[in-house]
């Protein structure tokens, strides 16, 4: 007859318990696991798979699981995982911020529909850029490179009382300029070429008055922009991939 006492089940707790919060913290607010098409109970799933892999394999806090410092580490051990997910889902949003300032420049801010990630509002252009990174993670493996990420985080930085640093804490504020920086470097070379379009309206109305700009500007200008996203897709695309790989380094970063 197997005979397990309380000192053993509290040890067994505390050893897939800690590394559950962090897991679980990040798959709560990270790019596709945190999408609004999973279900809460796959996320579940899922962090409690990734911490039953990874629990045996890193070294158990010697703490009770209700006492203060149970309740220190289980708060740090959340900030950890939304840190982490806080720096990878700034790189989405920044090029959903990019598509829709060229969006509105185009004069395609009217365009709203509902956006599979986030249940929410959002300019066709910034979806589209959206499904486009997206599939583009996917594709570099970028949701395993996370995983692995998280599982190495145990070793680097352990389950106790120390979490992040306040410098480490005030690099992940200061990552929140990206998403202001990328947006900028996915919309500006598009919202250059649609400003020198509209600048030649504006020559065309000095040279004819009576011309309407409205009726004929507003299709030249969705044309050109239609072409300027084309052409300027694959450079959409290279841009996030440098973007994902300094946020990753930064994710290693906080990790040590």
């Amino acid at each position: 007859m197997l005979n397990l006492s309380s000192g053993q089940l509290e040890a067994w707790f505390v050893q897939y318990f800690f590394p559950f919060v962090r897991i679980g913290a990040c798959f709560l607010a990270a790019p596709v696991f945190a999408a609004r098409f999973v279900p809460a109970r796959v996320r579940l799933f899922l962090a409690g798979a990734v911490a039953i892999i990874v629990a045996p394999l890193i070294p158990v806090p010697s703490v009770t699981p209700f006492s203060i410092d149970g309740v220190i580490i289980t708060i740090q051990q959340i900030i950890i995982g939304l840190s982490i997910a806080f720096v990878l889902q700034l790189i989405f949003d920044a090029l959903a911020m990019g598509g829709q300032l060229l969006s509105n420049t185009m004069g395609l801010g009217f365009a709203f529909n509902v956006d599979p990630l986030r249940g929410v509002g959002t300019p066709v252009l910034g979806q589209l850029y959206m499904i486009l990174v997206t599939l583009t993670f996917l594709a570099l493996n970028g949701h395993l490179l996370l995983i692995e990420l998280l599982a190495q985080g145990f070793t680097t930085m352990p389950v106790g009382t120390n979490g992040l640093s306040p410098e480490q804490l005030w690099t992940v504020v200061s990552w929140g300029s990206q998403l202001f920086s990328g947006a900028v470097m996915v919309a500006l070379p598009g919202m250059t070429a649609l400003l020198v379009v509209n600048l030649a309206f504006g020559v065309m109305s000095r040279a004819a008055p009576s011309l309407n700009l409205f009726a004929v500007g507003f299709p030249i200008s969705l044309i050109f922009g239609l072409i300027i996203i084309y052409v300027g897709m694959p450079a959409v695309q290279s841009t996030f991939i440098g973007s994902l790989d300094l946020a990753f380094e930064l994710i290693r970063g906080l990790m040590r």
